[in-house]
């Protein structure tokens, strides 16, 4: 069975930095897509960034420069390094795994979520 666990959220001021972590079992794609989706309180998912297979990654605009996604060597753990936090940046995280597709659209598995919090 695969499931993904987040972990790593919290409450930072304006500027600060987090590491959200992901630690993906059970999953059985050689290629796939891995990202970090947002949720804001009465707003739809959005994309934060994506990782594939090779390593290419891609943020969303607000994001660039200031996220990094990144994977280990066994690609079993997702990582989001979040500095110069912004009070928009708050939302639920959550982590995906899915087989690679084109644009990495498309998700199978998402972990539960971890609460990011940044204050003025």
């Amino acid at each position: 069975q695969v499931q993904l666990v987040e972990s790593g959220g919290g409450s930072v001021q304006s500027g600060g930095s987090l590491r959200l972590s992901c630690v993906v079992s059970g999953y059985t794609y050689k290629k796939h897509c891995m990202g970090w989706f947002l949720q804001a309180p009465g707003k739809e998912r959005e994309e934060v960034a994506v990782i594939d297979s090779n390593g290419a990654t891609r943020y969303a605009d607000s994001m660039k420069g200031r996220f990094t996604i990144s994977q280990d060597n066994a690609k079993t753990i997702l990582y989001l390094q979040m500095n110069s936090l912004k009070p928009e940046d708050t939302a639920m995280y959550y982590c995906a795994a899915g087989r690679f597709g084109p644009g990495c659209s498309e998700y199978d598995y998402w972990g539960q979520g971890t609460q990011v919090t940044v204050s003025s």
